[in-house]
This record gives C-alpha cells, structure tokens and sequence, in this order.
C-alpha cells in the first residue's frame, strides 16, 4: 500500500494516506460483521445445520447399519433416555462450549444453534437475546393447500423453540435402544449430533416418525440425514428395509443437488 501511494502526486498522497486507513478500518469491521453474526435470513444458521461427511462417507456408514424390522413400543417412556444432563464432553458440543459446564445440554443447543445475539452466562445459565437475536428453523413445513414449503419461522423467544432429537426417542428405541442399557440410551438423548432447535410446528409435523416417513422439506434435509445416520450408527441401531431405502434414495437426491460431494 505504501508503494501505491508513493507513486502519486504530493495532493493525491496526503488524501489516500487520510482516507485508506479508514477505508481499511471500514473493510475490517464488515468482514468481522460478517463472520461473526448470523442473520435471520439465512434458514442453514446455526452449527447443527451442516452436512457433514462426503458422499462416499455417508453410503458406507449407511451400508453399516444393520438391517432389522422395529421391534413395538412395549416398555417404551421418555424417562428411559434421561436427558438435559449438564454439559459434559462426552456429549460432543466440543471445546468452545466448556465453559458451560453447569448448563444443560438443552441451554447449551440453545446457544449453538441461536443466530445473532443470544448469549448465556456460563454460571447461572441464563439465556438472554439481544436485539436480532433468535432461532432460525431449517427444518421447513408445508402448506397442505398449496403443496409449497412455508416461509421459515424466525423465533424470538427461547420456550417457543423445541429441542428437536433427529433420531426420536421412539424410534430409537424401536430400532435397538430397547435392549441398551440406560447410560447408553442417556447418551443418545443428549448427544449433540442428535439434537438441533427447531420449530415447534416442524417438530410437531415430524412426530416420531423415522426416515422413511419423514425428512425435513427445507434447506436440513441433506444435513439431517447426515445426523441420523451418524446416530444411528454410533449406537447401534436399525433400520427397517423402507428406512434403507429411503435413506438411500435421499442421499442420492442430495449427492445430485451437490450438497454431498
């Protein structure tokens, strides 16, 4: 910068030697701006929202995954998965979230997934918004009378948001979880890779249903099965020849969109 502006006239040098370095100040805060707020236009903010693994990684974890018919409900209740324990490493939300080691796992999700100014206080876990600050949902819903993906929701408040398990409890109970023990089924409920914050209406659409009867309409598809293949292959779990196929269709669907590579 200094070469350029030595080749210019003495009037020319004293006006850039003012005004780059605040250009350069200008050009700086944006791209801090940029890297470091999420905005609520963008339905794939948040950190559980990516896709991760290639195509060829997602296949074969898929092959891997030992094909069953679900087994019933019998026995079945929540209170067999524990859930919102505190934040310990092992639930996987990684070194940046540490701090937070006497918040839930839900209050922890809530802050990885938040876009904008949501912060929580590492000791009493309180989640506060700033202005601009909320959830964006990628999961997407449909209108039954249009057949087109509705608006995303944008949400401002933090009991309106659900904490979504992709891989249900149900189901991961039908597919195996049943014969785990407790600490493993405690495991899967609070596993980070498992659980993203999504909108209660996208919740509510998904029920329990597994792969083969639901997968997110909007922009989480590709990444959602990406999170639920790698759940379900962690711990063991099965999934019934329509889930196969499904699943297998999708990937296909999602290496073609480029979103798999």
């Amino acid at each position: 910068m200094k070469s350029l502006l030595s080749a210019l006239p003495a009037p020319a040098r004293k006006f850039g030697a003012l005004v780059v370095p605040v250009l350069i100040a200008m050009a700086l805060a944006a791209g801090f701006l940029l890297e470091g707020c999420s905005t609520a236009t963008d339905p794939a903010a948040g950190a559980a929202k990516s896709v991760a693994g290639t195509a060829t990684e997602i296949r074969s974890a898929l092959d891997r995954l030992p094909v069953k018919a679900e087994v019933g409900m019998a026995g079945y209740s929540r209170d067999k998965f524990p859930h919102w324990d505190n934040n310990d490493a092992e639930h996987g939300f990684g070194p940046e979230f540490a701090q937070y080691s006497k918040c839930t796992i839900r209050e922890v999700m809530m802050l990885r997934d938040a876009a904008g100014a949501v912060t929580l206080d590492p000791k009493t876990c309180d989640l506060k918004i700033g202005t601009g600050g909320g959830w964006q949902d990628a999961y997407g819903v449909m209108d039954n009378k249009t057949g087109k993906l509705k608006p995303y929701k944008f949400i401002v408040e933090a009991k309106s948001v659900d904490a979504e398990h992709i891989v249900p409890l149900a189901e991961a109970w039908r597919s195996g979880a049943k014969d785990l023990d407790t600490e493993t089924r405690r495991r899967i409920a609070n596993d980070a890779v498992n659980l993203i914050a999504s909108d209660p209406s996208a919740n509510r659409s998904k029920g329990d249903q597994d792969a083969a009867h639901y997968l997110p309409p909007g922009s989480f598809r590709c990444g959602y099965i990406s999170h639920y293949v790698q759940i379900k292959l962690k711990y063991g779990l099965s999934v019934d020849p329509e889930e196969q196929t499904a699943l297998r269709t999708a990937v296909d669907d999602c290496v073609e969109r480029g979103e798999f590579k």
